[in-house]
């Protein structure tokens, strides 16, 4: 398994993990940068199911942020600014060469090249590794199915650069699902094609697109349609295992979900769930920014007026 070396991809890679060594008899190797795979290292510690398994194997591959005009000892976008975050991005496909390197390991120590190898889609250029050690990529997506979808389709296309109007369809999407620039990310907004966002995501995506199949962090029964999208736009099979939490995140005790988020929880997920449960059925919506953005409390106001 690769991950992307984020604590918002980690996690989900950890419980997959989880889930293939409790279905099946398969040997299972994490590999990332040394920070990360200690990070991992404590996180699998504290799950009775993965430190007391002998067929999970984390391996640290040679990474020195320093050498990609990262501050020291930098492996997550944790501290990171935005321009900052992009480099690391670029950064990540030096870890091409070493995972070569660790699969051909794993291949002369059993014979054998392993069934597969599941890397993020940020990690595009592991179809190569596979196709080197003659094996397959199946690529994971560690978010849903439409944002997915929409996430490709946006920077491979860069739709909204083809017109003037505040409202554009997006390729892969049917014409009643139009887009609006405010829902962009500042970088996508301003993006050419030719700009170091762009150049990233319009090679690492395509690479994944090569992959055998994918894998989705979602259900079928959530979403119908981000699904059906996703599965049109890739042309492979998209499998949906979500939603993967590890167990320890649905204890209520907040020193546990620190750990496994990498921050503090300002209240306690049986507080949520309790609260959850005394609200009518459809009458609340989730949102997510992600693992890497946040709002400040005035926005959140606003946003809970809506």
């Amino acid at each position: 398994m690769l991950p992307f070396m984020a604590h918002g991809h980690l996690i989900p890679f950890l419980a997959l993990a989880r889930q293939i060594l409790q279905i099946t008899n398969f040997t299972i190797t994490i590999a990332t940068t040394p920070l990360n795979t200690a990070y991992l290292r404590s996180a699998v510690a504290s799950d009775p199911t993965l430190s007391e398994s002998r067929r999970l194997r984390l391996a640290a591959l040679p990474f020195n942020s320093s050498d990609h005009d990262l501050p020291p000892n930098t492996e997550n976008p944790e501290s990171l600014t935005p321009n900052q975050v992009i480099t690391l991005f670029h950064s990540a496909t030096a870890l091409e060469s070493p995972s070569h390197l660790l699969v051909a390991d794993i291949l002369a120590e059993e014979g054998r090249p392993p069934i597969c190898i599941i890397s993020d889609v940020f990690h595009g250029w592991a179809t190569r590794v596979a196709e080197k050690i003659g094996t397959v990529n199946v690529s994971f997506t560690t978010c849903g199915a439409f944002g997915t979808a929409a996430y490709m389709s946006l920077w491979q296309n860069l739709p909204h650069k083809s017109t003037d109007s505040d409202e554009f369809p997006v390729q892969g999407f049917p014409d009643s699902c139009r887009f609006h620039r405010t829902m962009l990310n500042q970088f996508v907004r301003v993006a050419d094609g030719t700009d170091p966002w762009s150049r990233f995501f319009k090679t690492q995506l395509a690479l994944s697109l090569g992959s055998f199949a994918w894998l989705c962090n979602t259900t079928e029964q959530i979403e119908v349609l981000g699904l059906e999208v996703l599965r049109k736009y890739t042309g492979i099979p998209v499998w949906s295992i979500g939603p993967l939490l590890p167990p320890a995140m649905l204890n209520s005790n907040s020193s546990t979900l620190t750990q496994h988020s990498g921050r503090e929880s300002g209240i306690s997920t049986q507080k949520c769930i309790e609260w959850l449960d005394s609200k009518p059925n459809l009458s609340v919506i989730y949102i997510s920014f992600g693992s890497q953005n946040t709002i400040g409390s005035s926005q959140m106001m606003e946003l809970a007026k809506d």
